[in-house]
């Protein structure tokens, strides 16, 4: 039988919610409900590939490293990235090892510290606008782009922070590694964060650089470097909407690639938030990707059978759509 590889994507919000302090033990319990969530993709009978987001982690140990400036040199942000990597992994690998133990599933997990190469000469280096890490006195953001040659800039009158690119990812270094740990049946934690951007230098070797990768983007390169047939991406929302926000939004549940090329056209997906989910997964189908399944982590075992969230295709097929993992 056929290999089916599913990919799903989450933020780091995910395992850091918004109104926490950031502790250990939250985001130990936090993993756990995403563990358990992951282990519903398996029983549907997919290998599983998993990215997650790290924005609020990063942040934090930036953070710590500013705090500790004076005593502990900080590291720069491709190391920061490969820190959270490794963190979160664990944590997440943990979670899994446990939930599969539950459901008596004999799977192995592995996480994958994953660099993406992203090009030398993208546009977003010329004009970094992703802040990242803590907020800087005035005094203090001078200092540090005079020494560190940082991007620094005012945010809303809470004071500076340093702004870095968000280049596109355009190879994965291990994704052969990955594809072949999935297709051996293993669960694989990879490209967290949207990996650890790198670029290939003029002695034709990878050279980290200070950048954010967006973790859909990366996602969606993953899924189609590992021929993955099912791309979910977990976002706030349990579909995505048309009118998102007025009197008259209604929910879109299966839309077809190029309907979803237009609506991007016509700005009915904010760019910040559900925009780049919606282009990484037209980048997914136009590759020759079979389904994408946008939803909320609370929706997602809904979703699977096609009660709650949206589904991108190559064509809009009403009275075909199958259920995940079997018919409806």
């Amino acid at each position: 039988m056929k290999t089916k590889i599913a990919l799903i994507a989450f933020g780091g919000n995910a395992i850091l919610l918004d109104n926490q302090k950031g502790l250990q033990e939250e985001q130990m319990r936090n993993s756990q409900k995403a563990a358990e969530l992951m282990v519903q993709i398996i029983k549907k009978g997919y290998e599983l590939i998993l990215v997650h987001g790290n924005g609020p982690q990063v942040g934090n140990l930036l953070i710590q490293m500013e705090e500790a400036a004076n005593k502990i040199p900080p590291f720069s942000l491709d190391v920061c990235d490969a820190m959270t990597e490794g963190s979160m992994g664990f944590m997440l690998e943990k979670a899994l090892v446990n939930e599969l133990r539950k459901s008596s599933i004999d799977k192995d997990v592995a996480t994958v510290i994953t660099q993406v190469v992203v090009d030398k000469g993208d546009p977003a280096f010329q004009k970094p606008t992703k802040p990242v890490g803590p907020f800087y006195t005035k005094f203090r953001a001078q200092q540090l782009a005079r020494q560190k040659k940082w991007t620094m800039v005012e945010d809303a009158g809470r004071g500076y922070r340093k702004v870095v690119p968000s280049p596109k990812p355009i190879d994965v270094v291990p994704k052969w590694i990955i594809r072949d740990l999935v297709m051996s049946g293993r669960v694989v934690i990879a490209a967290g964060g949207g990996g650890i951007p790198v670029i290939i230098n003029g002695r034709g070797l990878y050279e980290g650089v200070e950048a954010v990768i967006d973790k859909d983007y990366a996602a969606s390169l993953l899924a189609r470097e590992t021929g993955a047939e099912l791309f979910i991406i977990l976002t706030g929302v349990p579909r995505v909407y048309y009118n998102f926000g007025q009197p008259d939004q209604r929910p879109l549940s299966v839309i077809s690639m190029e309907e979803a090329k237009k609506y991007l056209a016509e700005g009915q997906f904010p760019a910040g938030s559900m925009a780049p989910k919606v282009r990484a997964a037209i980048e997914y189908i136009e590759a020759g990707g079979q389904e994408v399944l946008i939803t909320s982590a609370n929706h997602l075992k809904a979703a699977l059978i096609n009660r709650s969230g949206t589904r991108i295709v190559a064509r809009r097929d009403d009275q075909n759509i199958l259920e995940i993992g079997g018919q409806v």
